[in-house]
């Protein structure tokens, strides 16, 4: 059971607000947590199932909380641009309604020191603390301070030129949000062109950081996840973790949330934001886990360095190009799997064996391949951990200094989990 303390004034204000918007709180309550912020614990026992908090749609801030006459003002903009405008250009008669929930929020001081995205670029970071052209190219620089999954650059290797584009949801994470980011930034400007770059970029790492999933029954959902979101006043207390404790539902009326398992008084109550790898949820929300059974790594850079353009256009053909992903509980994927085959297999063996007609690899070898890989993996991980820990000892900012422990401890886990997944190889 966690320790815990009263949130705050603010908190509790806001929480009779929520109550007063229609939201049904249902034996839990925010609360203070010992060493790690805000977090939603149980003021009583809980049974399984029993209905935690249920949201109103009309408490929600989402596109449809959006007056039309504000949406049509622009062309194109995200979901995600679009909110963030709203909560900075709106109307303030309008906006007066969340004042009390925004109190709640976190400041933009909490996102500085979390998220890389604010980082500056001697850490590893983007530097968007300050306001991008809107004709600008934005493109992270090659660093190595920040896991190659984040930061798409290596210390120790030299990437290749890619073949073919493909979709990488968890690689290249912080160009990718960065994009999002300048993207939303240019379309408000065209629109609002006085805007001002830390109220907007705060209200979109806001959004970014609390938004729950919002697709209409019905209705096709978005291409881009990021444009299926809204906010969820009070259910964005929940903390994450990697498994299920609560049983998520949106009916196009009402977020409902409810307890999968039962719960003592006092403990705190978690929820999952998705399955996603540690690498992911420091760059999205500006923490990551100590213990994450979706963490994962990639090998994409490394194994196309091993590749022929023959065999990459091969690997294409079979619609196995990119995505070769290691987990500490899995293994290696089967993509991964597919691709080192490759290495030990004549042309045509290795075309039958994936059209499921032929003899499988020599898993020896094939073992053998992906050891040597992630070898490679896991020798990037101590040079850079070495180069993190002489500019730690350096380093007499102690802001600077705890987003350097934030990095040590993600190539660290990193590092256990290259170890963990080649001794599984054996």
């Amino acid at each position: 059971m966690s320790a815990h303390s009263s949130p705050g004034r603010q908190h509790t204000a806001f929480m009779q607000w929520a109550i007063d918007e229609g939201v049904k709180v249902n034996g839990v309550e925010p609360a203070r947590i010992t060493g790690r912020g805000l977090g939603m614990i149980a003021t009583r026992d809980i049974q399984e199932h029993e209905m935690l908090i249920d949201v109103p749609l009309s408490a929600m801030l989402s596109v449809d909380s959006v007056p039309s006459d504000f949406v049509n003002l622009f062309s194109g903009i995200s979901i995600q641009g679009l909110l963030a405008a709203y909560l900075t250009h709106g109307d303030p008669r309008c906006l007066k309604k969340y004042d009390l929930w925004k109190a709640t929020w976190p400041t933009y001081s909490d996102f500085e020191e979390g998220m890389p995205i604010l980082w500056p670029k001697e850490l590893g970071g983007s530097g968007l603390k300050h306001p991008i052209s809107p004709t600008a190219t934005t493109h992270h620089p090659p660093d190595g301070k920040l896991p190659p999954s984040i930061s798409g650059s290596w210390t120790t290797i030299r990437k290749k030129a890619l073949v073919e584009e493909y979709e990488t949801k968890h690689q290249n994470i912080l160009f990718q949000q960065e994009k999002r980011l300048q993207d939303a930034w240019r379309d408000v400007l065209a629109v609002f062109p006085d805007t001002d770059w830390e109220t907007f970029s705060y209200h979109w790492l806001v959004l970014n950081t609390r938004c729950f999933y919002y697709v209409m029954p019905g209705t096709e959902p978005p291409e881009d996840t990021n444009d299926a979101i809204a906010m969820v006043p009070f259910a964005d207390y929940f903390n994450h973790t990697d498994e299920t404790e609560c049983d998520v539902k949106f009916d196009g009326k009402n977020y409902t949330f409810r307890a999968m398992r039962a719960y003592k008084k006092g403990e705190e109550i978690y929820m999952s934001y998705g399955p996603h790898p540690n690498d992911f949820l420091f760059v999205e929300y500006g923490f990551y886990l100590d213990h994450n059974k979706s963490d994962s790594l990639f090998l994409d850079d490394i194994i196309f360095k091993d590749f022929t353009v023959a065999e990459k256009e091969e690997l294409i053909h079979h619609r196995y190009y990119g995505n070769y992903q290691i987990t500490l509980e899995s293994g290696p994927c089967f993509r991964t799997e597919v691709a080192a085959s490759m290495k030990c297999m004549s042309r045509r063996s290795w075309r039958n064996y994936i059209q499921g007609h032929g003899i499988p690899p020599n898993s020896a070898k094939v073992n053998a391949i992906i050891r040597d890989w992630i070898d490679i993996y896991l020798k990037e991980a101590n040079v850079t951990l070495e180069k993190m820990e002489e500019i730690f000892l350096k380093e007499k900012d102690a802001s600077k200094q705890s987003k350097i422990k934030v990095l040590i401890g993600r190539w660290e886990q990193i590092k256990q989990l290259c170890e963990g997944v080649s001794s599984k190889t054996d």
